[in-house]
């Protein structure tokens, strides 16, 4: 059977669904553990993929964390914070090392609180961004650890598996 350009949309469509929906229950699945999830290695991952598609892909993701978890001033940092993510990634796609992603997953991690503060410097100030992103300082160093471990482990087996399903290489 022949595929047509909506057949290929369909498909393109539900792949960034099912992505959307990994995220989610990576995130979900390891929430006994504080701030250790695949997200961030599964975003850099889908970015050395997908390319500019992986946007959708985060922004499904945001979507439904707003639905499951509340769309708390928390909710407005995702809206931006894993783009930062993906543009760092699609800056440094011609890297290939699983170390240097693990490097760099991990001082995304570190710098999660930090980032995520800045709405509050916005509605509360410098004080209340401050005690934000300082109160939140020992999950950032378990955030950095998970991220650089969870890349390091699952960076060259899924890289493959990922591009073989990858609808824009």
């Amino acid at each position: 059977m022949k595929r047509t350009d909506s057949s290929d949309k369909i498909i393109h469509i539900v792949v960034m669904g099912l992505l959307a929906a990994i995220l989610l229950i990576g995130q979900v699945g390891m929430a006994f553990l504080p701030n250790i999830e695949p997200v961030s290695t599964l975003i850099i991952l889908y970015t050395l993929t997908h390319k500019k598609y992986t946007f959708y892909i985060i922004y499904v993701f945001v979507l439904l964390e707003g639905i499951l978890y509340g769309f708390g001033i928390w909710w407005v940092s995702y809206l931006y914070i894993w783009s930062i993510l993906a543009l760092i990634v699609l800056a440094l796609q011609k890297i290939d090392s699983a170390l240097i992603w693990a490097v760099i997953s991990g001082a995304f991690g570190l710098s999660f609180g930090a980032l995520t503060a800045i709405p509050y410097l916005i509605s509360g100030g410098f004080g209340a961004a401050f005690a934000y992103w300082t109160n939140g300082i020992p999950y950032d160093i378990l955030h950095c650890c998970g991220n650089f471990v969870l890349t390091l482990i699952l960076y060259k087996p899924l890289l493959p598996v990922l591009k073989k399903f990858s609808v824009h290489n």
